[in-house]
């Protein structure tokens, strides 16, 4: 069975996607999913542009992932067995898709095939919801007051899972009267967007969409924590990202202090450290906006008895004949005129160990870094 996932903040651009995506297929099906309030699952099934099925559920357990598993599934497994040859399944907003598509796996008997996986934007919205400092609760985006996402966590998430963004004006701009296709803030967004997927096909309206181009091997590479994706050209326009890399250790207390002015400013900031206070640990760093946090994800390959970079490709790429894939690497993307590339280096450069600290035992740091940080 055949499926198109598509996922959103706004539903405005989800159904004017997922209408668009119904076109693609011959005998497709478009449905569309919303948990409203009171953990009411609105469910509207359309074939050609007509709807021809409109049903609610109450879940006992109303959330993101029981409409998902309790509802979204069984719908498309009825809508297979119907003889249907192509699922168009447009989430409810703020569902991620790699969720949908895990449970879709888990959950139907026969083969699942994912021709693409597609978010639904407003381009002239990114900029302020990668700075949303409210969960998607608080900003209406979801019925879920335990969902403590912001929208910039929900959206860089999305923007590692999927093969396409397709654009269309959304909700706000529709009800102002000013949908703003081809604007200044339309057009700086689809600049970022460029920075913050590069992989991605970015389709506008008029654009050609195309399908088939899904791979789930890169979708999983992209979102592994610590893994860092680069624009193929340096951007000459109003956003840039800059990537650095460091060979030594990090002082703690050194990179505690430079964290807050590396993240200042920054829209996106990712990648991997090595830590003196941790040297073992294989430590992935992220900001999105407002938040910064740190993570354990296990141990260096290095540090692992007859391990080498295997199958890792970034191990690959950064292995090196002493200290294996240990090292930090780290890129920030924002506006041009906000980082300053030479700074980040020299700030970065800072917080590796010297020659004297090298020499001694990494036992004797005892100022572990905080992996809760935020900022």
């Amino acid at each position: 069975m055949h499926f198109t996932v598509v996922s959103s903040l706004d539903s405005q651009c989800r159904e004017a996607a997922a209408e668009r995506l119904g076109r693609t297929h011959d005998n497709s099906v478009v449905v569309l999913h919303d948990l409203l309030d009171g953990s009411l699952v609105l469910r509207r099934v359309f074939r050609d542009g007509r709807l021809f099925e409109r049903e609610t559920t109450l879940l006992e357990h109303g959330c993101l992932s029981c409409t998902v598993r309790l509802d979204v599934v069984p719908t498309a497994e009825r809508l297979a067995a119907c003889g249907f040859d192509h699922v168009v399944l447009g989430l409810p907003p703020g569902v991620a898709t790699g969720m949908a598509v895990d449970e879709l796996r888990r959950g139907l008997d026969g083969p699942v095939i994912i021709d693409n996986a597609v978010l639904a934007l407003d381009p002239a919205e990114v900029d302020n919801q990668i700075w949303d400092r409210h969960t998607l609760f608080e900003s209406g985006f979801t019925s879920m007051p335990s969902d403590e996402r912001t929208s910039g966590e929900f959206l860089v998430g999305e923007f590692g899972q999927v093969d396409t963004v397709l654009m269309s004006p959304g909700l706000g701009s529709v009800l102002s009267g000013n949908p703003g296709e081809g604007s200044e803030p339309w057009l700086t967004g689809v600049e970022l967007l460029g920075e913050l997927a590069p992989h991605a096909h970015l389709v506008a309206p008029a654009n050609t969409f195309r399908p088939g181009c899904f791979d789930p091997a890169e979708a999983a590479a992209r979102n592994k924590p610590g893994v860092v994706r680069l624009p193929v050209s340096e951007s000459q326009g109003a956003f840039t990202t800059v990537l650095h890399k460091a060979g030594r250790p990090l002082h703690p207390g050194r990179f505690r202090d430079a964290l807050p002015h590396l993240a200042s400013g920054t829209h996106w900031m990712r990648g991997r450290l090595w830590i003196a206070s941790a040297p073992a640990s294989r430590i992935a760093v992220q900001g999105i906006g407002p938040r910064v946090w740190l993570e354990s994800t296990g141990t260096w390959l290095a540090d692992k008895p007859e391990s080498g970079p295997g199958t890792d490709v970034d191990a690959a790429l950064d292995w090196h004949p002493s200290h294996g894939d240990r090292g930090t690497v780290l890129a920030l993307t924002g506006y041009a005129q906000d980082i300053d590339a030479q700074e980040v280096r020299d700030l970065l450069d800072s917080c590796q160990l010297t020659e004297a600290e090298m020499e001694a035992d990494f036992a004797v740091w005892e100022d572990p870094l905080d992996l809760s940080n935020s900022l």
